[in-house]
């Protein structure tokens, strides 16, 4: 039986560290931190496993330029106001990197060996952008309103995404009934009207 031939990329350093960076976002997504391995993400890649090495230092180290960079990215896309309909756009948007990053990082969390790192960069980062929009002048208690927000984000993460419990149901009806509820958690933001949910 003839084994089939493994995808080869073009003597290029730019290509090859977009192959891995795509290739491991795609395994952290499905699979988790803990079970991609190096050479798995070197064989979707189409590269030597050296070159992950080369370019990234480590597993670790590819995740958090692949993962955490993209991440982080979405906070400084847009305004901080705007971030709860830009987080549940890439949560619930089809083949869409955003949703397969978040997915990343939701996994990530149950790693023993970056679930700290991720909970320290990356959760810190968004808990920081909704606590600023808390109604409250008490540091502590805008920082709990926060974290439930991310932690509710993320369960609805797993559900559409991670555990294809079902579809998705259209994500203008979605963001707006987490928009409304966001609101009553966080107190109403400046500038930001009341959403209804479409009928």
């Amino acid at each position: 039986m003839t084994e089939p031939k493994r995808a080869t990329r073009p003597r290029d350093a730019a290509a090859t560290r977009r192959a891995l960076l795509d290739a491991g976002r795609a395994l952290f997504a499905t699979a988790g931190y803990d079970a991609t391995t190096v050479r798995g993400i070197a064989e979707r890649a189409g590269v030597n496993q050296a070159l992950l090495f080369r370019y990234f230092g480590s597993k670790e180290g590819l995740f958090g330029e692949a993962v955490l960079g993209d991440a982080v990215q979405l906070l400084a896309e847009g305004s901080r106001e705007d971030l709860l309909t830009r987080t549940l756009s890439a949560i619930l948007a089809e083949d869409d990197r955003g949703g397969e990053v978040l997915m990343a990082v939701l996994r990530a969390t149950g790693s023993a060996q970056v679930g700290a790192g991720v909970r320290e960069r990356l959760g810190a980062a968004y808990v920081d952008a909704f606590a600023t929009q808390a109604g409250t002048d008490d540091p502590a208690d805008a920082t709990v309103r926060a974290e439930l927000l991310v932690a509710w984000l993320l369960g609805i993460a797993l559900l559409y995404r991670g555990l294809h419990a079902r579809p998705a149901p259209d994500a203008a009806v979605v963001t707006a009934h987490v928009r409304r509820a966001a609101e009553t958690l966080l107190g109403p933001t400046p500038g930001t009207a009341r959403e209804q949910p479409p009928a």
